[in-house]
């Protein structure tokens, strides 16, 4: 099956179901932003280290990964970066369009696979922020390669990801307070359920995921040309029972050398 169409299809039907990763920012929050109070997360709960930024985004070219539903690039846009956005889904994309058009600012929207940035020329951005977003797509490792070659070097990667072990215990039981561990990793979704559900499943509104290890997130950026310089993990903010006992989400910052 296509799994990046079921996927795209699907965070289609989540933003008109209003799914908190596709609720546009306020304008009061744009506001907020051209005034130099700006954040943004890549991750669940936690914002991202000002500090990890420059200091002054004008005039910075920033791409926004795979990740559409109007929150980090418009906020980065009104904080002066020159943005690019792009997602599989095109109503997530639409989101960061409607708060452009609400609120006069100017990015650039672009459909498509975040492990193809054929789009993209050579060493043009500066920064490169990606929330939380590459647990839909089968190997990770492309990600990595594409967007070394798309960043300028001593450009900035920001990402987020899933700690595999979030995906070791069988969902189902978690959420009714059962930690009980079932899968392995690297794994799929579609791996962990019976044949006889499988086709339901996909037909449902539930989107593919994939499970990959940390040696293809952490290892995978710096065999792609970077050096990690910033770690912080989070979680689901207490709604979940790992919260509990362990983080389940990881935020890096890396910087590509070209010289490494």
């Amino acid at each position: 099956m296509d799994v990046t169409k079921h996927n795209s299809d699907t965070w289609d039907k989540k933003v008109d179901e209003g799914s908190r990763y596709t609720q546009q920012v306020s304008s009061e929050t744009i506001r907020k932003s051209r005034a130099g109070q700006w954040e943004i997360s890549v991750t669940t709960e936690k914002s991202v280290p000002r500090n990890w930024f420059p200091k002054v985004l004008d005039g910075l070219n920033v791409l926004c990964l795979a990740s559409g539903g109007g929150q980090q690039a418009p906020i980065l846009a009104a904080a002066g970066a020159n943005v690019t956005v792009t997602d599989i889904s095109k109503k997530q994309l639409e989101q960061d369009e409607n708060v452009a058009k609400r609120d006069g600012l100017t990015l650039r929207t672009v459909q498509g696979d975040m492990s193809d940035l054929s789009d993209f020329e050579d060493e043009y951005f500066d920064i490169v922020v990606n929330p939380v977003s590459n647990l839909f797509i089968k190997d990770v490792k492309p990600v990595w390669k594409e967007v070394s070659r798309v960043l300028k070097n001593k450009g900035i990667l920001i990402a987020g990801f899933t700690n595999p072990l979030l995906w070791i215990f069988d969902d189902n039981q978690e959420r009714k307070g059962i930690l009980d561990v079932k899968n392995s990793i690297p794994s799929s979704t579609l791996d962990y359920l019976p044949k006889n559900e499988v086709q339901d499943f996909i037909d449902s509104n539930n989107t593919i995921e994939y499970a990959h290890t940390l040696e293809d997130q952490i290892q995978g950026q710096i065999e792609a040309g970077f050096v990690i310089s910033g770690f912080y993990e989070d979680d689901f903010g207490g709604t979940r029972i790992l919260d509990n006992y362990i983080k389940t989400f990881i935020a890096t910052r890396a910087i590509k050398l070209n010289d490494f």
